[in-house]
C-alpha cells in the first residue's frame, strides 16, 4: 500500500509508493526518509547520484521469467578501487525484491535467499579468493571472487532496506558455473545470502531502454576538461567511469572525481609509444569500441624485463575490453566469470576446453596513458597466470596491495579477474585501425598453427584412399589367364626311340644329384596395364625346386623374367616339430604390353625319389589387387603432411621457449601439444 509522509529535513512530500519499501530518498532535499513504527525518519542525506550512463531508470517496467517488476530506486556504491557501481532495486509482482547490480556493462540480478545453515557461512576476514562456498546451495559451490568494503555514496527512488548515506559495510562477490552470481552482505551477522545469475537487459524484457538510451545523444559522450598542472585541454571518452586519466599534453596523472581533476604526478614513458591512437574507433562483437587507454606493463625473469602493451577499449553498451601486443602479437581479451574456471595443477579448465599453464610471474605497470576506470597507477603489482590453448588464452589476475590494513573501516577489496584472450591476425588490427604494424618475428604463447587444416584434408585423402584401395581388393575383376600342372622328371637328350615330353626341351641329365627340365607353355593371351600374378606350387618334401621363368612376347621379343624358389622342410627336434618354407611362392610382375606371349620355365630340383617325381603347378593371373600397392598411397599421402608435422613441432618449441612449464623440457611432463 502507498504511504505519503512528509519530509523530515525540509517538510516535502515524500511518497512510499511499495508498500515493502523501507527507505525513500527526498527528491527536494536528497535525504534519506526511513519509513519506522513510529512514521518517518531522516536517516542523512546522499549525494546526487552521478550520471553513469546507464540505460536503466527508476520506473521502468520489465519481465523476468514471466513475472513482472518495476525499478522502484537505485544506491550508487563506491568500489575500493576507485568509482562507483549502481545497485537497482526491482519490486517483483509476487512480493519479492531483486538486486539488480550494473558494472562495467555487465548486469547481475540476484534474490535474497535463506541458507540452509547461516552459522556455516564463512567469517569475512576467512575468506580467501577462489574457495568454494559450500553453504550456499547449488549445484556446483560458488568460489569467492571478490571481497571487499563498499560505502554509500548518492540513492535516489524507492530503496527496500536501511541505506544510511556514508556507510561502510563489508561483502563478498561470489561467481559459479553457467553465469551463476551470489553476494554475502556482511552489514549483518550471519551475512545475508543472495543468490541469481548475470543476465542480457533482453531477459528483463528491458531491451528497448538500452536502444532508446544509445539513440540518445548522451551527455557522458565525451567531456572537455583542463589538466590541472598545465592548464591543456584534454578529453574523457567515458567520463562516466573513469577513476585516473593522463594529460596528453604534460604527461600528468590525474585522478577523476566525479568529473574533477586532480593532479598526482608527471609520467616518465617507458616502453614503446602506442602504435593505435588514443581514439581510435573499430568494430569487434559487432559494435565499435574505441581505444581510450594505453598501459605499459612488464614480467622479470632472471634479470631480464620482458614489456608489452594492452588497450582498453570502450562501448557505453558493452563495457570494457581489451587489446594486448606483445612482440607484435595480438588478442582481443574480455572478462569471464571465476566460477565458470577451473584451476587443476599446471591446468585450467573454461567451457569444456582445458588450458596449459604458460606463465606465472609478478606483473607490474611501467607506464600509463589515457583514461580508466580504476585508479591505476605506475608501479602496480599483479600476480599473472596465463594458461594457453591456441588459439585461447586464459588469464588470472590477482592485485598485489602491500602494506593493506584490512581496516573494516576503510574501502578495501581484494579479487580475482579471469579473462579470456583470441588471438588476433596482425593484418584484421591493421585493418580495422587502418595503421601499419610492425610484423611479429617470433610465435605467440597462443598463436594457432596456420597450417592446422592440412591434417584434415590428409586425413580425408586417407580414408578416401583406404576406401578406394578397399573396394579395389575385395571387388577387383581379377581373371587367371593360364594354368597348368606338370610332372617332372630329368630328360635324356631325345632319340627317334625316346621323345622329349609334350611341350618339353631336352637337357642333360647326367645323373647328379640336382635335376633340370625347361618347359615352353602355350600361348598366353595378356591385357594391357593389367599387372600379373604367377603362382608356383610344388609337393616337395624336406626339398626345394627353383623355377626360372620368362614371359617371351611372340610379336615383338619382349620378356619378362622372374623367379619361384620353391622349398619346405619340417622335422621334429628335442620333442617339438618344426618347419620353415612354403610348397607355393608369388610373384607379382607389372603390367605388359597387350599381346600373346610364350612362358618358358626352367625347373632344377634336388635328386628326387624316382617313385615320387616333382609335381609343379604354375597360375597366372591379371588384375590381382596388392595389399602393398595401397600401403605404399597411404605413405606417399603423408609425406607432405609428416613433413609439415615436423614444422608444426618447431613452431610450438619456439612457442614455449620462454615458458618456465615448457612441456618440452626434460623431466617436465608429456611433450604433448596442441
Amino acid at each position: 500500500m502507498a504511504f505519503q509522509a512528509s519530509c523530515p529535513a525540509c517538510g516535502a512530500q515524500v511518497l512510499f509508493k511499495t508498500g515493502s519499501a523501507v527507505v525513500v530518498v527526498c527528491e527536494s532535499c536528497n535525504s534519506v526518509v526511513a519509513r519506522t513504527d513510529r512514521g518517518v525518519e531522516d536517516v542523512g542525506k546522499v549525494a546526487d547520484v552521478v550520471e553513469s550512463g546507464s540505460p536503466l531508470d527508476v520506473n521502468l517496467r520489465g519481465t523476468y521469467l514471466g513475472v513482472a517488476f518495476e525499478l522502484t530506486g537505485r544506491a550508487q556504491l563506491g568500489h575500493a578501487a576507485g568509482g562507483f557501481w549502481d545497485e537497482w532495486y526491482a519490486a517483483f509482482a509476487d512480493g519479492r525484491w531483486g538486486w539488480l547490480a550494473e558494472a562495467q556493462g555487465r548486469f547481475y540480478l540476484t534474490f535474497q535467499i535463506q541458507v540452509p545453515a547461516p552459522n556455516a557461512l564463512p567469517s569475512f576476514d576467512s575468506l580467501q579468493l577462489g574457495q568454494q562456498v559450500w553453504a550456499i546451495p547449488a549445484q556446483a559451490p560458488p568460489v569467492v571472487a571478490e571481497k571487499g568494503t563498499a560505502q554509500a555514496l548518492a540513492a535516489e527512488g524507492e530503496i527496500p532496506y536501511l541505506l544510511r548515506p556514508g556507510e561502510v559495510y563489508a561483502y563478498a562477490d561470489l561467481s559459479g558455473q553457467g553465469g551463476a552470481f551470489a553476494t554475502l552482505d556482511y552489514g549483518e551477522q550471519p551475512p545475508l545470502v543472495f543468490t541469481g545469475r548475470e543476465v542480457a537487459l533482453e531477459e528483463l524484457g528491458l531491451a528497448d531502454a538500452r536502444r532508446t538510451r544509445e539513440r540518445e545523444p548522451q551527455q557522458v559522450a565525451a567531456a572537455q576538461l583542463n589538466c590541472p598542472n598545465c592548464g591543456g585541454p584534454l578529453e574523457l571518452r567515458a567520463p562516466d567511469r573513469a577513476e585516473r586519466v593522463t594529460c596528453p599534453n604534460c604527461g600528468s596523472l590525474l585522478d577523476v572525481n566525479q568529473g574533477r581533476l586532480s593532479y598526482l604526478k608527471t609520467l616518465e614513458r617507458k616502453g614503446p609509444a602506442p602504435s593505435i591512437p588514443l581514439g581510435a574507433t573499430a568494430e569487434f562483437e559487432g559494435r565499435p569500441q574505441t581505444v581510450i587507454g594505453f598501459v605499459v606493463r612488464s614480467v622479470e625473469f632472471e634479470g631480464v624485463r620482458y614489456f608489452w602493451q594492452e588497450y582498453l577499449l570502450y562501448n557505453p553498451a558493452t563495457g570494457f575490453r581489451w587489446l594486448v601486443e606483445s612482440d607484435g602479437h595480438w588478442s582481443y581479451v574480455r572478462a569471464v566469470p571465476p566460477g565458470e574456471v577451473v584451476e587443476a595443477g599446471k591446468a585450467a579448465i573454461y567451457g569444456g576446453k582445458t588450458f596449459k599453464v604458460f606463465q606465472d610471474a609478478t606483473a607490474r605497470v611501467e607506464y600509463v596513458e589515457g583514461e580508466f576506470y580504476w585508479k591505476v597507477s605506475v608501479g602496480e603489482l599483479a600476480r599473472a597466470t596465463d594458461y594457453v590453448a591456441p588459439p585461447l588464452m586464459l588469464s588470472k589476475e590477482v592485485p598485489i596491495v602491500p602494506g593493506a590494513s584490512g581496516r573494516r573501516g576503510a574501502l578495501q577489496a581484494e579479487e580475482v579477474n579471469w579473462s579470456l584472450g583470441a588471438y588476433t591476425p596482425l593484418k584484421e588490427i591493421e585493418r580495422k585501425f587502418n595503421v601499419s604494424l610492425p610484423t611479429p618475428t617470433t610465435v605467440a604463447p597462443n598463436q594457432p598453427w596456420p597450417h592446422k587444416k592440412i591434417y584434415a584434408y590428409w586425413l580425408l585423402l586417407l580414408v578416401a584412399a583406404f576406401f578406394v584401395g578397399l573396394f579395389t581388393l575385395v571387388f577387383a575383376s581379377r581373371a587367371t589367364v593360364f594354368t597348368q600342372s606338370y610332372t617332372l622328371q630329368p630328360t635324356p637328350t631325345p632319340t627317334p626311340a625316346s621323345p622329349a615330353l609334350p611341350g618339353a626341351t631336352p637337357t642333360d641329365a647326367d645323373g647328379g644329384s640336382e635335376k633340370a627340365q625347361v618347359i615352353f607353355t602355350d600361348p598366353i593371351s595378356l591385357r594391357g596395364r593389367r599387372n600379373i600374378r604367377v603362382t608356383g606350387r610344388a609337393n616337395v618334401e624336406n626339398n626345394w625346386l627353383y623355377v626360372e621363368g620368362d614371359l617371351i612376347n611372340e610379336q615383338t621379343g619382349l620378356i619378362q623374367q622372374f623367379e619361384l624358389p620353391i622349398e619346405y622342410y619340417y622335422g621334429v627336434e628335442d620333442g617339438e616339430a618344426w618347419s620353415e618354407g612354403d610348397r607355393e611362392q608369388t610373384v607379382y610382375l607389372p603390367a605388359l604390353p597387350e599381346g600373346k606371349y610364350t612362358m618358358r620355365l626352367e625347373a632344377q630340383w634336388e635328386n628326387w625319389n624316382q617313385a615320387a617325381p616333382p609335381q609343379f603347378s604354375v597360375r597366372v593371373e591379371q588384375g590381382v589387387p596388392r595389399l602393398w600397392n595401397l600401403l605404399l598411397v597411404l605413405i606417399l599421402l603423408s609425406v607432405v603432411p609428416l613433413l609439415f608435422g615436423w614444422r608444426h613441432l618447431q613452431f610450438n618449441r619456439r612457442r614455449w621457449a620462454d615458458s618456465a612449464f615448457s612441456p618440452y623440457r626434460v623431466g617436465d611432463g608429456d611433450n604433448s601439444d596442441d
